[in-house]
């Protein structure tokens, strides 16, 4: 069963509490009842629950839900032949919600508080969502630095993880690694190569992302490349 069935099934019912498990029992049409484990199967749930609340309100941030954004938003997941009505329920719950999205995203921070990896994994696919039209609006980037302040993520953090989706005049590929500009060359290396190795398929899945998701790790893996090869290459232009 995809991880959509899995959504809309009872065995999927997890005790969140607060927005998302009022929500979630929306979606399910009964009470749930049973704690958050670090199961795989757990923890896909609570990451796909959480990227669709959160996906929903930032496709409002600029005050309408574009076409552009609704299909990035199937880029996303790649939603299988029938399941699209389950998507439909939870992304179309969450955007009428009157919750606010900082509720959502201070309880998801606190759901995967053990796991960095697994929150930044979250917004990468809101950032694909939000940048689905070519542009990064104030709003939308307003609202992504706040969801990132509360995932317990700094200002920093951030500015790379957004260098990595939308390149401006900010954009320093020292920044989407990480690193300072005096790092030497051998520990830049061994940055770089810490960051492919954490965002390798297999590691993303093992983090309880979904299948229907790591195709955003390739479009990061690109990114990293990319800011890895322009630091090099100014480094030997010197």
């Amino acid at each position: 069963m995809s991880i959509w069935g899995k959504l809309a099934g009872a065995a999927a019912g997890l005790a969140f509490g607060g927005p998302l498990g009022a929500l979630f029992g929306g979606v399910a049409g009964h009470a749930v009842d049973r704690t958050l484990s670090d199961s795989g199967h757990d923890r896909q749930v609570a990451f796909t629950m959480g990227v669709i609340a959160l996906g929903a309100k930032m496709a409002k941030a600029d005050g309408v839900v574009t076409i552009s954004e609704i299909q990035a938003f199937k880029e996303v997941f790649k939603i299988p032949p029938g399941e699209e009505h389950n998507v439909a329920r939870v992304f179309n719950l969450a955007k009428q919600d009157v919750a606010g999205f900082e509720m959502y995203a201070r309880q998801l921070g606190r759901l995967l508080r053990n796991d960095r990896q697994l929150l930044e994994d979250v917004l990468d696919g809101l950032f694909h969502i939000a940048i689905s039209d070519g542009q990064l609006l104030p709003a939308e980037d307003q609202f992504l630095a706040d969801v990132a302040k509360e995932f317990g993520f700094t200002h920093i953090d951030y500015m790379g993880i957004r260098g990595r989706h939308f390149r401006c005049d900010l954009y320093d590929p020292y920044t989407v690694l990480s690193v300072s500009p005096n790092i030497s060359d051998a520990d830049l290396k061994a940055k770089y190569r810490k960051l492919v190795a954490e965002n390798h398929p297999d590691k993303l899945i093992a983090r309880g992302v979904p299948a229907e998701f790591i195709e955003i790790a390739t479009k990061k893996l690109a990114a990293i490349n990319a800011a890895y090869d322009e630091i090099r290459q100014s480094r030997h232009a010197i």
